[in-house]
């Protein structure tokens, strides 16, 4: 998964649920988005995989104040938090398993 992102953490009021207790995979998702649905089966199953990592899916179209301040240009973007919410790594397309697994290493 490409691209650092070091200076905004997220919170529970930000994504509308708690945090994982290890790492958060945030995803910005539309509507008629079909990568999204894809994207939304990869985040799961890795979440299932490694303990303490949630996944949430957030509606870009029902947050555009947080989708501004993220700069979130298309959908799927993907947020990778660490345990205290600070975005690691982020990546705007349908990510590949390993790339997500990979990017996790970097949160926890």
């Amino acid at each position: 998964m490409p691209g650092r992102d070091t200076g905004r953490r997220l919170g529970a009021t930000d994504i509308g649920q708690g945090l994982g207790e290890r790492a958060t995979l945030v995803q910005f998702s539309s509507a008629f988005c079909q990568p999204c649905r894809a994207t939304r089966r990869v985040l799961a199953e890795v979440a299932a995989m490694v303990p303490g990592v949630a996944h949430v899916e957030i509606d870009a179209e029902d947050h555009l104040d947080l989708v501004r301040e993220l700069r979130v240009l298309k959908t799927p973007t993907v947020l990778v938090l660490d345990a205290r919410g600070h975005v690691v790594r982020r990546a705007a397309g349908q990510p590949r398993k390993a790339d997500v697994i990979a990017a996790l290493g970097e949160a926890v």
